[in-house]
């Protein structure tokens, strides 16, 4: 595979599946994660339980998508997932405790019988959402930096995985599930705390903004493979789109963001930058699964492991979106103050 040609074959099918259950699973249990990362700047009850109804009836089923991308990754890349985990297991082993403990306190926290117990279960919600947060993007950084590969298992250490970068790419997604967060809040919500959340929305939204600046710039100079498909001729002309349409999208978040009677762009707009930010990072990486050693061809599984799997995926995967889309639609609409669905 030359330059940025694709061949689109089942293994290059199951790499863009892969692919689209992680940017639909970033997406959904992002903003709901968001709002665990925004919580401490909302002191009341009362704002709490209305954040918390927000996404009460969707945040499990949001999670689907990461059962979906992690298993797939074991059955169409197993060497992928073999060296993956050896390499990544304290933020993966962080991040799924810190989604238990999230969970549990979705849960909880409104059977809390004192304060103790509900300031007990809000900091479990606080503290799950935003360490998963930053487990994430520190995942992918140290994904995106290469992982060391001795022949068909992992070469490094146990603390490879920690760097500036990888650091770095962990606040930004702090920063940007609180972003998409205070975009659904501003979506779901009316009144002061919705005043409340715009003015967030914008902090957030600079300092998302920022990072995806510092990552784009840092990336390059990871691997010379990154810099000649960002610089070089005639690849920077296919990609030149990508931050032009992220820069137009940035300008339109700060001018609708104060929108009234379409609360619903900012949301969508948030969701544009980060498929735009999934392509940049698909256009860094391919055809590597494992940085630089490791492409998808490398870790597929058989030919016919992956058509037998890929024909239960194609049937399955438009029934997950088609009860995700219906549980969004039948809880549509703007919370008040006193209704909600716990």
């Amino acid at each position: 595979m030359d330059g940025l040609g694709v061949s689109f074959d089942l293994t290059v099918a199951w790499a863009l599946l892969l692919a689209f259950a992680v940017y639909v699973y970033v997406v959904l249990d992002g903003f709901d994660l968001g709002i665990g990362i925004l919580y401490p700047f909302f002191r009341s009850k009362e704002d709490r339980d209305l954040m918390m109804n927000s996404v009460a009836p969707v945040w499990d089923g949001n999670e689907t998508w990461l059962v979906l991308g992690g298993g797939g990754l074991f059955a169409a890349f197993p060497l992928a997932y073999a060296i993956i985990l050896p390499a990544l297991y304290p933020p993966i082993i962080a991040m799924l405790l810190a989604l238990i403990f999230r969970g549990v306190a979705f849960e909880f926290r409104w059977k809390a019988a004192s304060p103790f117990q509900e300031w007990f279960w809000d900091g479990a919600f606080i503290g799950g959402s935003t360490v998963a947060a930053l487990a994430q993007g520190i995942t992918l950084g140290a994904l995106l930096q290469g992982i060391d590969v001795d022949g068909r298992s992992y070469g490094g250490g146990w603390w490879d995985w920690l760097t500036p970068f990888s650091l770095l790419c962990g606040v930004s997604v702090v920063l940007g599930y609180a972003f998409m967060g205070a975009t659904w809040l501003n979506m779901k919500l009316l009144g002061d705390i919705q005043h409340k959340v715009r003015r967030m929305a914008r902090v957030f939204g600079i300092a998302t903004v920022a990072c995806i600046v510092l990552v784009s710039l840092w990336t390059p100079f990871l691997e010379q493979e990154y810099f000649a498909r960002w610089f070089g001729f005639p690849e920077a002309l296919v990609v030149a789109p990508v931050p032009l349409l992220v820069a137009l999208i940035a300008w339109q978040l700060w001018v609708r963001i104060d929108n009234p009677g379409n609360d619903w762009v900012p949301f969508v707009l948030t969701m544009a930058l980060f498929l735009l930010c999934f392509v940049g990072l698909g256009i860094s990486m391919w055809p590597h699964v494992i940085p630089p050693a490791v492409t998808i061809y490398d870790a597929a599984s058989p030919a016919k492991s992956q058509l037998f799997m890929f024909v239960g995926a194609i049937v399955l995967v438009p029934i997950i979106l088609a009860y995700s889309g219906y549980a969004y639609w039948v809880f549509r609409g703007k919370l008040k103050p006193g209704e909600g669905y716990h």
